[in-house]
């Protein structure tokens, strides 16, 4: 089977591109921070193999799609509008979809707002959470020595000048130290009382990436050719776009205020590895996730991946890959 193939969409005002293999149903592939299409590059074989048309777009402001400049382009409303865009470039009514990371959060807000089009949602990495009471910027971990890394990201211009010195060791950096890899090697420095640190927490005075030791070794899912493939991207895109994101997260939370009983009602899918800072970091994260049904109460499976990080579909490719297909699979009609 030749691999996938590339081309640009017409899609909610702009121009996305989308890497896509195979014929038959499709499944949608909406990748995190910071990453890109190349993200499922594993998925989208796998799901071709089995039948499916896999299709894995460069995210607004990423890779080769438009990147606008405005923060306020970024919002809730805009990312799920381009997937409703995709769908209609496409020309398919309905799709199954799956995000990872921030992908996650957009394909669970897709499947919760448009479940006319996302007829399944597949979650990795990032649970379902409903509104909280407050804007969540403001119940964000910080001390004086250190606040934490969505709050570093909010003033525009920072985080963008420190990554952009040198966009592979910041991707390097990230793509290991928030692996099972690192934060093995993070929980074992810790134990021998070495200064660690905490990895989603970011030094008021000095350099993130300063503070971050290379990793002495890549892991085995990961090669110099996949770093350098992001390391060219973002060197060539910056970072705006991606840390946009962030920036709208208090906006988001005030523009879904208007939808914040409503639920998920078609079936669900959620993995994660259970060394994902996510899942692993957050207090009482464990108990949410044990109890995730009475919020998505469609929820089909939980699987939970030991030793896995935060990059889920490239650290276990074979365990996703059949963990999505079998749900694809069990689909009704």
């Amino acid at each position: 089977m030749s691999g996938p193939t590339q081309r640009i969409i017409e899609s909610n005002g702009i121009r996305l591109n989308i890497a896509e293999q195979g014929e038959g149903p499709p499944v949608i592939l909406c990748h995190g921070f910071p990453e890109s299409w190349y993200s499922w590059r594993h998925q989208l074989s796998a799901l071709a193999a089995a039948g499916f048309h896999a299709v894995a777009p460069d995210m607004r402001g990423y890779g080769k799609s438009d990147r606008p400049e405005a923060i306020d382009q970024y919002t809730i409303f805009h990312l799920i509008g381009d997937l409703i865009g995709l769908l209609d470039a496409l020309e398919v009514p309905t799709a199954v979809v799956v995000g990872h990371d921030w992908g996650a959060h957009i394909a669970w807000q897709a499947a919760r707002l448009r479940p006319d089009r996302f007829r399944a949602v597949a979650s990795l990495s990032v649970p379902l959470r409903p509104r909280g009471p407050t804007r969540p910027t403001s119940v964000m971990p910080q001390t004086a020595d250190a606040q934490f890394y969505q709050l570093y990201f909010q003033q525009p211009g920072v985080a963008e000048a420190e990554m952009e010195r040198d966009p592979r060791a910041w991707v390097l950096n990230s793509l290991y130290g928030a692996s099972g890899e690192g934060a093995a090697a993070f929980r074992a420095a810790a134990a021998r009382g070495e200064k660690t640190g905490t990895p989603d927490m970011v030094p008021r005075n000095g350099s993130w990436l300063r503070e971050a030791a290379p990793p002495p070794k890549l892991p085995a899912w990961l090669s110099d050719a996949d770093v350098d493939f992001y390391a060219e991207e973002f060197k060539r895109t910056g970072f705006r776009g991606p840390l946009n994101y962030y920036r709208n997260i208090d906006r988001n939370w005030e523009l879904m205020a208007a939808f914040a009983g409503v639920t998920v009602n078609v079936p669900a899918l959620f993995i994660a590895g259970d060394h994902d800072m996510v899942v692993a970091a957050p207090p009482g994260m464990d108990q949410h996730i044990a109890n995730l049904r009475q919020i998505v109460t469609t929820l089909r499976d939980v699987r939970i991946l030991p030793g896995c990080g935060h990059w889920t579909q490239q650290e276990r490719p074979s365990e996703v890959n059949a963990a999505i297909i079998d749900f694809i699979r069990g689909l009704p009609g």
